[in-house]
Formats: structure tokens, sequence, C-alpha cells
């Protein structure tokens, strides 16, 4: 189970910082790869960072690189998503998810992800 928190209203130019715990039979998170994805009303899922089993391999997607920050607390199975500078257009469901495969570089692709948690909103109000 995956376990996302941390959503909310928040106003533009604010900072903001999602927790995904792992649980039970993804409690061995801390061997896998996790990602978040954010999907918007009417628009498809889309990648916001992902990060390996290491740490040491991180992707950010095109529409938050640069004032994100995705990490990883292996100990505690939760992988944390920080943004700054929030913008009305980041606006979604925040999703985390776990690729179970051997892959190495976080993929920006839905489907090689294989648990996701049930997802948490967050609302940037300007």
């Amino acid at each position: 189970q995956l376990q996302a928190y941390g959503g909310g209203l928040v106003q533009v130019g604010d900072s903001l910082r999602l927790s995904c715990a792992a649980s039970g039979r993804t409690g061995n998170s801390r061997l896998m790869l996790m990602g978040w994805f954010r999907q918007a009303p009417g628009k498809e899922r889309e990648f916001v960072a992902g990060i390996s089993r290491s740490g040491r391999r991180i992707e950010y997607g095109e529409s938050v690189k640069g004032r994100s920050t995705i990490s990883r607390d292996t100990l505690k199975n939760t992988v944390f998503l920080e943004m700054n500078s929030a913008k009305p257009e980041d606006t979604a469901v925040y999703y985390c998810a776990l690729d179970t495969t051997a892959r190495v570089e976080p993929s920006t692709l839905p489907d090689a992800y294989e648990y996701w948690g049930q997802g948490t909103q967050v609302t940037v109000s300007s």
C-alpha cells in the first residue's frame, strides 16, 4: 500500500511538500524505484519526478524542473516531493508510484510503475 499525503490548498508562489509512505506488500520500497505523477481534470497523467533505489538517479518532468526536489528516506520507506513557486497549473491530483523492475533510470511513463497510491489533491489558488 502506498499512502500519499501533504496536499491541500496553497497560494501561487508558495511551497508544498508531499510525502508517500509504503507499507504492506510495497513495504520493501527501499528496493524499488519510486516516482511522482500528477493528473489534472481532463488531462493525461503527467510525470513529475522519479528517484532510483539508491537515490543517485533522479529525473524531473519539464514542467517542474528547477523548482522541485524529490528525495527518499529508505529507512522509513518514504519518498518526498518538494515544490517551490507553485503555479495554478500545478493544480492536480498527485500520485506516488513504485517501479518494481530492475530499471536503473526512473521512467517517465506511467505504465512502468506497478503500484500506485490513492493520490492527494493539490490546489494552487491565485
